[in-house]
């Protein structure tokens, strides 16, 4: 009588190594599918950056807007709500020579705060907006 064969590996001395290579590569093509599937960001702030050489950095009226890690908008070291910041970005926008805005962001300030505080500005004439002390944000990123 023929003895069966049994799919399993009856030799007691086989290797217990498993062949991980196809494990690897759905993994790599189930990565793909996820990265191809996430939906692209769909708000954004505009923020008009200048271009070419830097020009004369004179500032004659420099108002200086922080927040800090509390949601707390400061308007020259005076707290303000995003309506006050827009009538105070509205009346330095209006002058003949438009007053230069200073934002200053806690580096642990929340991202939704910033970002009102920017849409704030841009909606009420604010065209000369700087980034002073950005270069010590760099640790955080």
């Amino acid at each position: 009588m023929r003895r069966r064969r049994s799919i399993f590996r009856t030799d007691p001395n086989a290797s217990p190594m498993i062949n991980t290579t196809p494990l690897i590569d759905v993994m790599l093509v189930m990565l793909v599918m996820f990265i191809i599937t996430i939906p692209p960001p769909t708000h954004s702030v505009d923020v008009t950056l200048p271009v070419g050489p830097p020009r004369d950095a004179r500032v004659l009226d420099a108002n200086r807007v922080t927040i800090d890690t509390a949601d707390v908008i400061r308007w020259n070291e005076e707290a303000v709500d995003l309506a006050q910041l827009g009538l105070l970005v509205k009346q330095a926008a209006e002058r003949p020579d438009p007053a230069t805005i200073l934002l200053e962001p806690d580096a642990r300030a929340r991202y939704l705060r910033v970002d009102e505080a920017i849409g704030a500005i841009r909606r009420n004439g604010g065209s000369k907006l700087a980034f002073p002390g950005i270069h010590s944000y760099a640790g955080l990123i």
